[in-house]
């Protein structure tokens, strides 16, 4: 019998692999072109509904586009932030981490004096001034989102390393005549991996969610490429007439989002080892 903790991991990751092939073959798996307006067609109602066209299962936008085409398409652009952003800012706040809390003293010093000035802040705000500085694009809302997420793992893999490095394994490796890299690299980070794996899960959730409010607001990639957040801010106008504009991009964002969580939630109960005592 499948226990809850794999019954989320399950979950989550079907959830997650779907939103992986969506933004991978989205040309092959898309009815319509994204792009392609047809105004004699425009605010069409989803295929079931009164006066719904059999040629859009989830109707048109005030422009005529398939609204399923962009969503699909607009997968490719919070799997490729989300995924970038966690690999990125991970691969920054873990490093800076390890090195504060395996050599302590001045490289700890600076490393939190930098990071207390980021959360002095919230992070959706110096993402929108970063991205309002450099302007729209793919790269600069990775790079805004990165610079944003980073602390979160400096903080726990920090406070991880600063337990690893008192134990006697650890020790005995210093006893025989390891170098701090190597101590570093081969025996503390390692035992960092299992939180590391847990925080980049759930960080995917929030940035896919950022990714959204700053396209929202017009600050994420550009206006021609589809993505979940500019659907919902096109169709704010149109929500009494067409609420469909906004409720199959809002649900594509919590169907993604819930799955993530859930799988992130499935290894947080694999990897604590206090909730496995529980069990």
């Amino acid at each position: 019998m499948i226990g809850l903790k794999h019954l989320k991991i399950w979950v989550g990751g079907i959830i997650l692999a779907a939103l992986f092939v969506c933004g991978v073959a989205s040309p092959l798996l898309a009815p319509h072109d994204p792009q392609a307006q047809t105004l004699e067609d425009r605010l069409r109602p989803p295929r079931w509904a009164e006066n719904g066209s059999p040629a859009y299962l989830l109707g048109t936008d005030n422009l005529g586009r398939d609204i399923l085409s962009r969503i699909i398409y607009g997968s490719r652009i919070s799997l490729l932030v989300g995924a970038a952003t966690v690999i990125f800012a991970g691969l920054i706040g873990c490093t800076l981490g390890a090195v504060a809390g395996y050599f302590g003293k001045l490289a700890d010093d600076i490393v939190s004096k930098i990071s207390e000035i980021f959360l002095a802040f919230p992070f959706l705000l110096i993402a929108i001034a970063i991205m309002a500085f450099l302007g729209q694009g793919v790269v600069n809302l990775i790079m805004a989102l990165m610079l944003s997420r980073w602390v979160q793992y400096c903080r726990v893999v920090r406070g991880e390393v600063l337990s690893i490095k008192e134990r006697d394994f650890v020790t005995a490796v210093k006893a025989l005549g390891g170098r701090d890299g190597y101590v570093l690299l081969r025996h503390v980070v390692p035992n960092t991996v299992a939180s590391i794996t847990v925080i980049a899960t759930f960080a995917m959730a929030i940035v896919i969610i950022s990714e959204a409010s700053l396209s929202f607001l017009g600050l994420g990639v550009p206006a021609h490429i589809p993505t979940w957040g500019s659907m919902l801010s096109e169709g704010r106008s149109y929500i009494n007439r067409a609420p469909w504009l906004t409720i199959f991009p809002g649900l594509a964002i919590f169907i993604t989002v819930f799955g993530i969580n859930l799988l992130g939630d499935g290894l947080r109960d694999i990897f604590d080892p206090k909730l496995r005592r529980q069990r």
